[in-house]
């Protein structure tokens, strides 16, 4: 038993399912284009630049917290407080989702299915093509991996996370905008390998006086390179000493051209650019207002997309509008400095605004049992719509009167 059958449990009695995994008709949609995505071919993963502002974003986003509301299937949502599956946790759930997101542009998360047909989890498939395909008036996402194995799900039960979305009404266009750049990025990292090679190689020209034939001047070649620059020159103090008949002797330094760093700048610029992550966030140095910047930029607005794709394919509308929906959520403020985090402790504390726990979580503490009621200072008291004074009693009670 595979991965695959593991996640789909194919019924091989199940016609339907199966016609939809052998064939099935290609959904036709608005646009000309087929409604299909494959893996990139660029290899832009292999890059240690780009892979390192991908890993960046990746990294932040698996400290997102995912969690599941409202009364609507209980038994699933049980099990997703654990993990997603029965092989990552969520924080691997969600580095693998949004690495795939940047490298391939679409990203679609399945539900495991158990031997039932219920679904007992989700899985972020990396297929090497992906296609809607129409059976019976419904929905489906057929893939097709790398090993030649086909599977197939009922697209209103999958979730698809996409970026640069324009010519292709389900699925990302793709990143091959990043094309140029990494062309760029290949040639200089091959220059810096020939430099390298180019430093130790010795080599010189010569004229050569007294050779009639064209043979005696290349046997006298290869005598020169055989007792002076092979292995088994008899010379290993690194002198090399020329005959009355060498002249013009010229030592040939070659320059090979890299990158200088201005240009690298450039396409460090480039890469940052493209992922929307900074040198900073690539390097930790990532604290207040910078992380929230970051956040907003790049982690929010997964963020968003995750909570709303996984609310569609977990809930139906009706569940929906009943109150079931998932969320993904950080807590940005443990990012701040310290004497940040104390003002906003201070400040949220006394005004009842934040619990303890809360507070306790910004500087990374574990709850406190009771520690989920607000406190607020003797001194503020709530104003009635008569403009009455409410407060509580002389012993700080919790009971309110008038005033």
């Amino acid at each position: 038993m595979g991965l695959l059958d593991a996640i789909f449990h194919p019924d091989k009695n199940n016609q339907e399912q199966e016609a939809i995994r052998r064939a099935g008709t290609v959904f036709k949609t608005l646009t000309t284009y087929r409604p299909a995505f494959t893996t990139w071919g660029g290899a832009i993963y292999e890059s240690d630049l780009v892979r390192a502002a991908i890993d960046a974003r990746a990294r932040h986003i698996s400290k997102l917290k995912v969690e599941t509301f409202g009364s609507a299937r209980p038994s699933l949502q049980s099990k997703l407080k654990h993990a997603p599956n029965s092989w990552q946790t969520w924080s691997q759930f969600l580095y693998r989702t949004s690495t795939i997101l940047d490298v391939n542009t679409t990203a679609v998360i399945c539900p495991v299915l158990d031997e039932d047909m219920e679904t007992t989890g989700y899985f972020p498939l990396l297929p090497a093509k992906c296609e809607i395909v129409e059976s019976g008036g419904r929905l489906w996402l057929r893939y097709k991996f790398r090993s030649g194995q086909v599977g197939a799900s009922p697209m209103e039960d999958c979730a698809i996370l996409t970026k640069f979305q324009y010519r292709n009404d389900f699925f990302g266009d793709g990143n091959h905008a990043l094309t140029d750049t990494m062309q760029l990025i290949h040639l200089q990292d091959e220059g810096i390998e020939e430099a390298i090679k180019n430093s130790a190689t010795y080599r010189f020209m010569a004229q050569v006086d007294n050779f009639a034939f064209a043979e005696d001047l290349a046997e006298e070649r290869k005598r020169f390179s055989r007792e002076n620059l092979t292995a088994e020159a008899e010379s290993e103090n690194g002198l090399l000493l020329f005959p009355n008949t060498y002249k013009n002797i010229q030592q040939i330094n070659a320059k090979p051209y890299t990158v200088d760093a201005d240009q690298r700048n450039i396409i460090q610029t480039n890469v940052q650019n493209y992922f929307g992550v900074s040198m900073e966030a690539m390097q930790n140095k990532l604290v207040g207002d910078s992380w929230s910047a970051f956040y907003e930029g790049a982690i929010e607005p997964f963020a968003i997309q995750f909570s709303e794709a996984m609310t569609k394919a977990m809930f139906t509308l009706r569940e929906q509008s009943q109150g079931s929906y998932v969320m993904a959520t950080a807590n940005r403020l443990q990012y701040m400095s310290n004497s940040d985090k104390l003002q906003v402790s201070a400040q949220m504390a006394d005004r009842g605004i934040m619990t303890r726990n809360e507070i306790r979580e910004i500087w990374n503490l574990p709850p406190l049992e009771g520690g989920d009621v607000p406190t607020i200072r003797g001194e503020y008291y709530l104003i009635s719509e008569d403009g009455n004074i409410v407060k509580g009693d002389e012993e700080g009670g919790s009971d309110a009167d008038e005033g």
